[in-house]
């Protein structure tokens, strides 16, 4: 819209999304049924949460067009609530939409990261190898190669991250699975450590127990002295909020760590 001093400025209609950028961090904008915009705050019952279940969803784009064809596709679907920058921090899911993972990307990641409170998803066009890493350390939750991303998997996509879930394309879960693997093999075996909240020592220890050995057979086991024995045992229960040896015991056998 053109003002009568020749500037432009948005329609009074027009929302902006939290993160469209072409260089620049320039803002993009989309526009709502003005009753949308009445009822999106006052219908909401909790902070995050979409008036009637719905996901609440902010939309992270590097340009334009990416942001006008996710806008697109989402706000198609009765599941979905588009949420606009001011409540984008509320979110339950935010949707980075962008060529690669680059430097900006990253930064981006990271600062999503620091909300605890939203789970953030990555719509990629290219996904290299060397990203899976920086994935993982951004925390996000799932990854969508953008050649793929069409509306009904962008809706299972959002929807599982808002259960709580991960989502993978098959083959970056092998490759997660291969890294996670590499990890246990070269850095953790090698410290007597595991990816679970138990070490190699405690985990064989509480085996011991389950299998009803008292603490000198178990010390006589392990080689180690009673003391250590009981000294393990006792910090299991106080780092994991275990009320006795009983307690332990089920724990890890729920947890599959024995």
């Amino acid at each position: 819209m053109t003002t009568a001093d020749g500037t432009s400025r948005p329609p009074a209609d027009a929302v902006t999304t939290p993160g469209a950028r072409s260089g620049t961090a320039e803002r993009a904008q989309y526009r709502r049924p003005d009753a949308d915009r009445r009822t999106a705050r006052s219908a909401r019952t909790v902070p995050g949460a979409g008036s009637g279940g719905r996901v609440t969803v902010a939309v992270y784009a590097e340009d334009l067009i990416l942001q006008t064809g996710m806008v697109h596709q989402l706000r198609m679907r009765p599941e979905i609530e588009l949420i606009p920058e001011a409540e984008a921090d509320q979110a339950q899911v935010s949707l980075v939409v962008v060529d690669t993972v680059d430097e900006p990307t990253v930064q981006l990641l990271h600062r999503l990261q620091r909300n605890t409170s939203t789970r953030t998803g990555l719509v990629v066009g290219f996904f290299e190898s060397g990203a899976l890493q920086t994935m993982i350390e951004c925390g996000v939750a799932a990854v969508l190669r953008r050649g793929e991303a069409d509306q009904d998997r962008l809706i299972h996509l959002v929807k599982a991250m808002a259960n709580g879930e991960g989502v993978l394309p098959g083959d970056l879960l092998g490759k997660l699975l291969d890294h996670v693997s590499s990890l246990q093999r070269t850095v953790l075996d090698p410290r007597g450590l595991t990816l679970s909240t138990l070490t190699a020592r405690e985990a064989e220890m509480i085996r011991l127990v389950s299998e009803g050995f008292d603490t000198s057979e178990i010390a006589q086991k392990t080689s180690y002295s009673e003391r250590t024995v009981k000294n393990v045992l006792h910090e299991v229960a106080t780092r994991l909020e275990l009320r006795n040896r009983a307690h332990a015991v089920g724990y890890a056998m729920r947890h599959g760590l024995i």
